[in-house]
């Protein structure tokens, strides 16, 4: 007699703990990407959050702005010299607004976030009343090394 030559053979259950394993696998990956998507979905929340904070911000303090334009503006009407100019602008500028100079400075908060804004003011002759020096965003947190 001929020996068979010996293959190697599984039972009949080995098929069933190859698809039970495949099903686990599957099964913990759907879960990681269910978990993965969540937390996407979180942070983009989180992000749309934040930007919508920083327009509403940035639209104050340009609110702020224009505001400070029509003083100058009706400042400038009723000046001869740049001296006039500027103290009419120092005795019409509204709270929280310093003049410094020729520089406008003011601040605009949610709390948590400031904008600190600095105008230069343009001379009586100039189109341009001001202009931007600096409008930075600045987060209060805990860890100042942030900022």
């Amino acid at each position: 007699m001929k020996k068979r030559a010996s293959a190697l053979s599984f039972g009949p259950g080995a098929s069933s703990l190859i698809l039970i394993f495949v099903v686990l696998s599957m099964t913990v990956l759907g879960m990681l990407a269910l978990l993965s998507a969540q937390n996407d979905l979180h942070l983009s929340q989180r992000s749309a959050q934040v930007i919508e904070a920083q327009y509403r911000l940035s639209s104050q303090a340009e609110k702020r702005r224009a505001d400070i334009d029509e003083i100058l503006t009706q400042c400038r009407q009723g000046a001869d010299t740049q001296d006039a100019y500027l103290e009419a602008v120092a005795a019409a500028l509204p709270d929280g607004v310093t003049l410094d100079g020729d520089t406008l400075a003011f601040s605009v908060t949610d709390g948590s976030r400031t904008i600190r804004c600095r105008l230069r003011l343009h001379g009586l002759n100039d189109i341009q009343r001001a202009s931007w020096v600096t409008h930075s965003l600045t987060a209060e947190t805990e860890d100042s090394s942030w900022n």
